[in-house]
């Protein structure tokens, strides 16, 4: 650690950083920042840099507000989009309390916690994000409704389209970054694109999607756009996903190979599935986090609505892919249900959790669902005891309510934060009067 911190004191000086941004988010995942001059970097390593938590969502209480922030050195990176004038670096941050005690309701101290706990049996945890958003020509709704930069499609080409400049430009900022990208392609929405970023360890990769949602933000204010990560923007289009790979190592040994067995799948991987599938509502409220994520669990369009796993079947909320021959290292699992605004460190926490429970208690795996699950009748699904995620918020606040693993995986202050914030979201949400009762119902009651 000393090495690194030589490192980045050596880097401030010789590239001239003239501000250093300290990164670390609230409990619902949105980015917070303070800038340091380089001379206070130093300290900052030694003492961390004191701020007023009970500012920050979730983070204190009010009569515990002191917190310290310490930059983790080892994500320290020069910011591409600052240019040559005034550049600019940034470094994750752990939050401690004044006497050195990690601060409980920092989220990075959550996965890191959990990722300590699948240490102690022995796995590394990895996962692979596939991140979906909508590039909108603006923020504002026009006469027509928000309007998406184009009309392509799925993996559609489009000549002197603004979605080519853009991911261009996006994945060559995120490579500058040390982020890897495996690919970038238009997805099936008006305006929807992905953006994959490589495998990384779990810790690695929540850094990664806040610098990556950061990044493309970045990149739509210079192209002039608006970009949007919220789960279901556009009425009658895709949401937004982030359909998450995951998988456990032993070592280098992957824990989710197993030769010869059904789908190379070994006993790890499908008791880490089960876990997945028994705990999935319990962790819904965290993994879908906002009113308008159920808007895309069920709108359809390849968003998973019922509890089922799968080999390559696109309708489960866990996917099996397709196994790459002599390539053990490629075994995983999919989880299609995580939408594109969840808060990675407390989800990744928790699907991670709920894996180890599986794991710890021998759950056991159910049938397949071979069929495409949406296009079964209730009566189909319920007889082969399929059952559905959450409809609502409000559902999903009853389920993870009742959770003694979401209570345990969280801690007592942010699992209690979560569900006051998230109920205060659905009253208000629940309040409004919305333009759909006023046009079906204004005239005619």
């Amino acid at each position: 650690m000393d090495k690194q911190r030589d490192f980045v004191l050596r880097t401030i000086e010789e590239r001239g950083v003239k501000f250093v941004r300290l990164w670390f988010t609230d409990v619902v995942g949105t980015l917070k920042s303070v800038a340091i001059a380089p001379a206070e970097v130093e300290g900052a390593f030694s003492e961390g840099i004191g701020f007023d938590g009970s500012a920050i969502e979730g983070l204190t209480r009010t009569y515990e507000s002191d917190l310290l922030a310490h930059p983790d050195p080892t994500t320290f990176q020069i910011l591409p989009w600052r240019g040559e004038i005034d550049p600019t670096a940034r470094m994750f941050c752990d939050l401690t309390t004044p006497d050195g005690q990690p601060a409980v309701a920092d989220p990075r101290n959550v996965l890191k916690r959990t990722l300590a706990k699948a240490a102690d049996a022995g796995f590394t945890f990895y996962t692979h994000p596939e991140i979906e958003f909508y590039l909108l020509k603006s923020d504002k709704p026009g006469p027509h409704g928000l309007e998406p930069v184009d009309r392509a499609g799925y993996f559609d080409n489009v000549p002197g389209g603004t979605a080519h400049d853009f991911r261009r430009r996006s994945v060559r900022m995120l490579e500058d970054l040390g982020i890897s990208v495996e690919y970038s392609h238009h997805e099936g929405g008006p305006g929807q694109n992905e953006i994959d970023l490589r495998y990384a360890d779990g810790l690695t990769m929540a850094d990664n999607i806040m610098t990556f949602r950061t990044v493309v933000k970045e990149v739509a204010i210079e192209e002039g756009v608006h970009a949007t990560f919220m789960p279901k923007p556009l009425h009658g289009e895709p949401g937004s996903g982030m359909h998450t790979h995951m998988s456990l190592f032993e070592g280098d040994t992957n824990a989710f190979y197993e030769e010869g067995a059904q789908y190379q799948l070994s006993k790890t991987g499908r008791r880490f599935i089960a876990g997945l599938l028994r705990h999935a509502n319990e962790i819904a409220l965290v993994t879908n986090q906002f009113v308008n994520s159920y808007k895309r669990l069920w709108g359809g369009d390849e968003a998973p609505s019922y509890i089922t796993w799968g080999h390559n079947n696109r309708s489960a909320l866990v996917r099996v892919p397709l196994y790459k021959p002599g390539k053990s290292q490629s075994a995983r699992i999919e989880h299609r249900g995580i939408d594109s605004a969840a808060n990675p460190y407390l989800a990744y926490a928790l699907m991670l959790a709920a894996g180890l429970k599986g794991i710890e208690e021998e759950y056991e795996l159910p049938a397949e669902a071979e069929d495409n699950v949406w296009a079964l009748s209730e009566s189909e699904r319920r007889a082969l005891g399929y059952r559905r995620l959450p409809s609502s918020l409000f559902d999903a606040i009853r389920y993870m309510e009742e959770s003694e693993l979401v209570a345990e995986t969280l801690g007592e202050q942010v699992f209690s934060y979560v569900l006051s914030n998230k109920r205060r979201e659905y009253e208000q949400y629940r309040s409004q009067v919305t333009p759909f009762e006023l046009k079906h119902s204004l005239d005619i009651i």
